[in-house]
């Protein structure tokens, strides 16, 4: 394909008590070159003055491939009028270099109020689709255009919210005269250009996501879209979760970079964030809540978050030391227990985890435990072992997924972390989405030779999820660098996404 490709444009009038409106839309496919790009409509209406509109992003297609839009209003008023037909093309510049698509010069064109024009004879597409779901989205409207020549009998789309296990059927309805009170508007020459405009609704409850292709019957033939073979799907938003070790309030600045965590939560939306070496001032052993790191960060959030924290021991001669976690949802439940054969407050071998019970909405009930367990000579084995029974007792057909996440104090490819990989049971998510290959060899394979393959990876901290679980992880990323928020901490925050299997 060229590096930039009009789908289709979308020109409509609308008529109301409130006024008159003219919508331009304009939906395209772009060749991925550059993270750094920019795309823009040049268009012009009938009083000639070129313009330019910015084009945003829409959607991924498939890796190289995207998909951007561009959308703008204009209200008719006594002293100015609306574009009415349009000439535009499209400008994309990267790396110095400028892309057209503009009708090969001649530049392409718009009647006023004429609907949709589908461009490079594409005869059955989708359009105004997204990829996200509302909250409480219950239905999902589905609009295809057909071209007039295939002459179409019958439209339907086919969907599943389970990944294809089980496929449903909707039939849509040809829209007539292209009047849509959902869609678009009352346009006065309807079908302008050819377009049949057929409409169908997806009933999906309370689904996460919903899959689907369209097909088109005519004259004992069927013509798909099926989004390039990739399928249409739309989704609600995915789990966020962050795991950070505070540094048991050591660091410079610190009062700043507890506002930089704070930031880094709001601007990334994080759904659950687990945190270690959590500290309050000592206070004779009773403790200053006000103090508290985890409560400090969750104060500085837009919101505040819930928020259940434990202490294990005293830490720096002055705090209690602790572990937490703060969830955008409630709390079903929460749990604290020593892991470690010291229950001593004043040995810093005595390691306590956090359990939190929380229903994730469109995905379930999921158990997470925010740890910090010590070095494998100092009772790693131990401990790992404890929290893997107690995560264990835990479990039961409402629970989605159960995740172990924070500070383990095993290098990858370390004793401890055989540990891991030998108990077949808890799989290491950073190294799924990001090395899936070596994943494979490691949690699948069983590779003698794995721990090769692990040679410069030094993470130590984790988010190891039960493979029964019913999520599966989706990105992982390194937080808190010189390249995002800064570094809050001497370890790296870990900032990963899931979604149901």
């Amino acid at each position: 394909m060229d590096k930039i490709q009009l789908l289709y444009v979308e020109n409509v009038i609308t008529r109301k008590k409130k006024g008159v409106h003219q919508e331009l839309s304009f939906f395209m496919l772009v060749e991925n070159i550059s993270y750094d790009k920019q795309i823009d409509i040049v268009w012009a209406g009938e009083d000639g003055v070129w313009q330019t509109l910015p084009v945003q992003y829409h959607s991924k297609l498939e890796p190289g491939k995207e998909y951007w839009q561009a959308q703008t209003r204009f209200h008719l008023s006594a002293d100015k009028s609306l574009p009415g037909n349009i000439r535009f093309g499209l400008r994309y510049k990267a790396s110095g270099i400028e892309y057209w698509d503009n009708n090969n010069g001649l530049n392409y064109s718009s009647e006023a109020d004429s609907g949709v024009k589908v461009v490079h004879n594409i005869p059955v597409l989708n359009i105004g689709f997204t990829d996200r779901l509302r909250e409480d989205q219950k239905f999902v409207p589905i609009t295809v255009s057909v071209d007039r020549s295939v002459d179409a009998e019958k439209v339907t789309i086919h969907w599943t919210t389970d990944n294809w296990k089980h496929t449903h059927k909707t039939t849509c309805y040809f829209k007539t005269n292209y009047w849509d009170k959902e869609l678009l508007s009352n346009a006065r020459n309807p079908n302008q250009y050819g377009s049949e405009i057929w409409k169908g609704w997806i009933k999906i409850r309370n689904a996460f996501r919903v899959q689907y292709s369209i097909s088109c019957e005519s004259k004992g033939h069927i013509i798909w879209d099926n989004n390039y073979g990739h399928n249409y799907s739309l989704s609600h938003e995915a789990l966020k979760i962050l795991i950070l070790n505070l540094h048991c309030y050591q660091e410079d600045d610190q009062d700043y970079k507890f506002s930089q965590i704070a930031k880094a939560i709001n601007e990334l939306d994080v759904d659950i964030v687990c945190l270690q070496e959590v500290a309050e001032l000592w206070n004779n052993g009773e403790g200053d809540w006000n103090s508290n790191s985890a409560k400090i960060i969750n104060d500085r959030l837009d919101t505040p978050y819930h928020i259940y924290t434990s202490w294990a021991h005293l830490g720096f001669d002055k705090y209690r030391e602790g572990v937490a976690i703060l969830s955008k949802y409630s709390l079903s439940k929460q749990e604290a227990r020593y892991v470690s054969d010291s229950h001593d407050p004043y040995s810093i071998h005595s390691r306590k985890v956090v359990l939190a019970q929380i229903n994730i909405p469109y995905m379930g009930l999921i158990n997470v435990f925010s740890a910090h367990l010590s070095w494998w000579e100092d009772g790693f084995q131990e401990q790992f072992n404890r929290l893997r029974e107690w995560a264990e007792s835990k479990r039961s057909a409402q629970v989605k997924g159960t995740l172990l996440c924070g500070d383990f104090n095993i290098t990858a490819g370390s004793k401890g972390y055989s540990l891991v990989v030998d108990s077949h049971q808890y799989e290491d998510q950073y190294l799924a989405v990001n090395s899936p290959g070596v994943f494979e060899k490691i949690f699948k394979v069983n590779d003698p030779y794995w721990q090769h393959y692990l040679a410069d990876d030094y993470r130590i901290d984790f988010i190891f999820m039960d493979k029964a679980s019913g999520l599966q992880a989706t990105s992982g990323t390194v937080l808190f660098t010189e390249q995002d928020y800064g570094r809050v901490s001497d370890h790296c925050g870990y900032f990963m996404t899931f979604e149901p299997k």
